[in-house]
Formats: structure tokens, C-alpha cells, sequence
């Protein structure tokens, strides 16, 4: 439900929950809450009603979180990255808004699709782990709830990504890693500074083989 977004956060210790309480998080920053920007804000937050969206005009959480006033900031947890979105300079409108929350929500299981894709090449994270399935596959839900338990062991070290095989988009990226789709699934791994990856066909997913699968690469 969109009702009640964005979240009104008045001071510090509220802002500081709201962030803390979600893989991604979404802040706007005004110093005008009526303002034209402010309401194309909302109209972005009524739009992305997966993604939680707070508003604040306290001088003191603009000062805390170092922001000019008519800035749209992104928090996500699984890199303890940050991204701002400044709507002082640019035309800003709420399509931008929402193609700014769309590449940057990067999560503990990002799923990958041309938008989402931007956001993994821009991510200080350097190993990146791909699960290339089927998801419409019945065994998907149970494969998906092991691997994001992996992702877990890994935060702030390995971006965890889903992609799913049965997206035309995602064929260049399959047979980059040299899969056929009989072999799927698969876990990919690799070392985006050099390129360097390992790959591996699995046909049934346990965070322990996750978890070694990524242990011994890094090492």
C-alpha cells in the first residue's frame, strides 16, 4: 500500500531508523516540504511502493546527513553504500526519481535486468556471485531462500545477484560464462577489476556449497 509514503522523520533518531530498518532505503531531503520537488518526490514514492520512502525538513537531519536541501538520497545495506540524487542543478522530474531509486537499489539478492545491471557495474563491491536459474522453475523459492542465506555470510564482500535464464536480455550474459541452459543452474563468480571467474554447475543449491564455492575464489 502506498498510503502514508513517504514516512515523515523529524528528527535524527527516526531518519536513523528508517535507514536502518531495510535493504534499501529512499530519504528526500527539502527544506520545503510543499515544494514542486517535494511533490514529485511523493509522486515517485507513490510509484515505487516496494521501496520505503521517507521526507525530512529538519535542519538537523539535513545537517547530519550532510545534504543541501532538495536531495534525494539512497541507503542499501548490502554495501553500506549511499547515493545522492541533487535536484538543484539538473531537471529533475519524478520519472528521474524513479530511475535513480530503479539502478541504485541494489539488495542482498539483486535481481539483474538492464536497469539493475547499471547499478552492479557502479558497486564498490569487487566479487560479484551470479545464481543463473529458472525461475519459474518449482524448485525456485527454496534455491532463492539458501542462496540469500549465503548472501547473508557475505555482506559488504560479494554482491549476490539473481538472473533469471528464461530472459531474452540475459542470453549474453549465460553464454559469456559459456553455459548452455542444459547445464543450468549454475553459480558464476567473478573478480569484476581483472575479470578473472570460476563457474560452476550445481544441481541443487546449500549455502555451504555457496559459501565454499565463494571461499575458495577469493582465496
Amino acid at each position: 500500500s502506498t498510503t502514508g509514503k513517504p514516512i515523515v522523520l523529524n528528527n535524527i533518531a527516526d531518519a536513523e531508523t528508517f535507514v536502518s530498518g531495510a535493504e534499501v532505503a529512499v530519504i528526500g531531503f527539502f527544506q520545503e516540504p510543499e515544494s514542486a520537488e517535494a511533490s514529485q518526490f511523493r509522486q515517485a514514492a507513490a510509484r515505487t511502493p516496494e521501496v520505503p520512502f521517507g521526507l525530512s525538513s529538519s535542519p538537523a537531519v539535513l545537517l547530519h546527513y550532510g545534504v543541501s536541501a532538495n536531495t534525494v538520497s539512497l541507503f542499501r545495506r548490502v554495501d553500506n553504500d549511499r547515493r545522492d540524487l541533487d535536484l538543484n542543478n539538473e531537471d529533475v522530474d519524478t520519472e528521474k526519481m524513479i530511475r535513480f531509486v530503479r539502478i541504485n537499489e541494489l539488495r542482498l539478492v539483486t535481481e539483474y535486468d538492464p536497469v539493475t545491471s547499471i547499478g552492479v557495474m557502479q558497486s564498490s563491491l569487487r566479487f560479484n556471485l551470479l545464481l543463473i536459474t529458472d525461475k519459474m522453475s518449482p524448485k525456485h523459492p527454496e534455491r532463492m531462500r539458501r542462496f540469500r542465506a549465503a548472501a547473508e555470510l557475505f555482506k559488504g564482500k560479494i554482491l549476490f545477484i539473481l538472473l533469471d535464464s528464461n530472459l531474452k536480455s540475459n542470453e549474453q550474459v549465460v553464454s559469456y560464462f559459456q553455459l548452455k541452459k542444459s547445464q543450468l543452474p549454475a553459480l558464476a563468480i567473478f573478480h569484476t577489476p581483472d575479470d578473472e571467474h570460476d563457474v560452476m554447475t550445481v544441481d541443487e543449491i546449500s549455502t555451504e556449497r555457496v559459501q565454499d564455492f565463494c571461499n575458495r575464489f577469493i582465496q
